[in-house]
């Protein structure tokens, strides 16, 4: 632990997870530090200020926690002051240079798909021999990563692109861009400063594995110089990765680009739908970037079981399927999983984040039969689906008056799964895929798939 701080006053913003872990890191690094946040943070083991209150003429670095938005009041004080600011990526990249290095970074991002793809990557190299683990906007804090005992030979990291927005100094072996789509306006301003965040990720790697089906992916990638791999669920050209007939295969890290290695079979990958089949393709690139082989890539795919409500069956009863894919928190997520089934019942509201929903009605509007919303945002579902499929039937449901988020009382989704249930018929699938955020209404969404759950079982059970 040579790197000091001894000298340094720090100012953390945020108080969350990650600013716990940069507050003890720094602390032991000898820097005088104190954490500011909106809220004020009860029983903290350090210092802590409201950010109205912090006086800027005390600080020279301040290292930003993901969420805090360019536009925040501090920031910009900080900013004119001269402070330098950074963030956890960056802090841990200096720490690991000096404590690891040794230690290879990859990263994975896009609107969707990316904690299964750190997961499915992360798996593959420990099927390989690599010690390594999925961290960043994930699992363990990158800086709790770098810092551990366990001395890892290789980190994946899920980075979102408000961390990407504060990086500048961290190195990349290899990163996917598994998609682009419209997400978290409200906080980059437009989609095109949005857009514009993530594909520069690039400039911070070596290899870009990128997402051939990607419209955005391909045009934004274009001019960039580094090595690119474009995965696809077509048949790969020379370079690339890809589905032949029921075969995953890998024309691009072979020592003949004419000819092709199987990665796995089609029906290996679970769930077997294109989104995740996507995902696995670009694991598959990032795990080949490492220099695994083959055989300890399909070993991992075949065993891989996803996280939590995505796209998780609850119940088959009568002929109605009914799936959590809670995780499926924006337009884009929502749509890969609207098509994966044939005809849907669907389940989606909460925050936007000033996403538009009209795209999705209209690649997916046939597959819906039916839509029961709810969440503060649940008008302008309603409104893209009069606009743009009027033939779907809508109900928005009211928050019940004794419902409080966090209770254990569960009348809200317990009213949701009773009329999904009036539309629905047998060959049906009652798919809960939001689209939107859950902090309205839920804890996260994780509580509004476990409720979701919990209402099926209790709702269609009583049948």
């Amino acid at each position: 632990m040579a790197l000091n701080f001894s000298k340094s006053k720090i100012l953390i913003l945020g108080g969350g997870v990650t600013g716990t872990a940069l507050a003890n890191s720094l602390t032991r690094r000898g820097a005088t530090i104190a954490i500011a946040d909106d809220k004020k943070i009860e029983d903290s083991a350090f210092s802590t200020l409201l950010s109205d209150d912090v006086d800027i003429s005390q600080w020279e670095m301040a290292v930003v926690s993901p969420g805090w938005k360019p536009t925040h009041p501090l920031i910009h004080k900080l900013v004119e002051a001269g402070v330098e600011i950074t963030n956890e990526i960056d802090l841990a990249w200096m720490i690991k240079q000096e404590q690891a290095p040794h230690q290879r970074w990859f990263a994975v991002t896009g609107t969707n798909g990316k904690t299964t793809t750190v997961e499915m990557t992360a798996a593959a190299m420990r099927a390989g021999g690599l010690h390594a683990i999925a961290c960043g906007n994930v699992g363990d804090t990158v800086i709790d990563a770098v810092e551990s005992k366990e001395n890892y030979d290789v980190l994946v990291l899920e980075l979102s692109s408000f961390q990407i927005h504060w990086m500048s100094s961290a190195q990349f072996t290899a990163s996917a861009l598994l998609n682009i789509a419209d997400d978290h306006t409200d906080w980059h301003g437009d989609f095109q400063e949005y857009a514009r965040t993530k594909i520069s990720l690039l400039d911070s790697s070596s290899t870009g594995i990128l997402n051939a089906d990607d419209e955005e992916v391909i045009k934004r990638s274009v001019h960039w110089k580094g090595r690119k791999v474009f995965f696809t669920l077509d048949t790969p050209a020379p370079g690339e990765i890809g589905v032949v007939e029921d075969l995953l295969v890998d024309r691009a890290f072979v020592a003949d680009p004419q000819e092709a290695a199987m990665i796995c079979e089609l029906k290996e990958i679970q769930p077997t739908v294109p989104h995740n089949v996507s995902n696995a393709l670009a694991a598959a690139g990032l795990a080949r970037a490492a220099g695994v082989n083959h055989e300890s890539i399909r070993s991992a795919l075949a065993t891989f079981t996803p996280g939590r409500h995505r796209i998780e069956q609850v119940l088959s009863s009568g002929g109605i399927t009914w799936i959590d894919d809670s995780k499926a928190t924006n337009p884009h997520a929502a749509s890969a999983s609207i098509m994966s089934a044939l005809s849907v019942v669907w389940i989606a509201g909460g925050l936007a984040k000033g996403a538009g929903l009209d795209e999705l009605v209209k690649r997916c509007g046939k597959r819906i039969k039916a839509a029961v919303l709810i969440g503060q945002d649940k008008s302008i579902i309603a409104k893209a689906l009069r606009d743009n499929a009027p033939h779907i039937a809508i109900l928005e449901i009211d928050t019940p008056a004794q419902y409080q988020v966090g209770s254990t009382e569960n009348s809200l989704m317990e009213d949701v799964v009773a009329a999904a249930r009036e539309f629905a018929v047998e060959g049906d699938t009652v798919l809960l895929a939001p689209a939107c955020a859950s902090m309205d209404q839920f804890i996260n969404y994780a509580d509004r798939g476990d409720r979701f759950a919990q209402a099926v079982k209790k709702v269609i059970a009583d049948e």
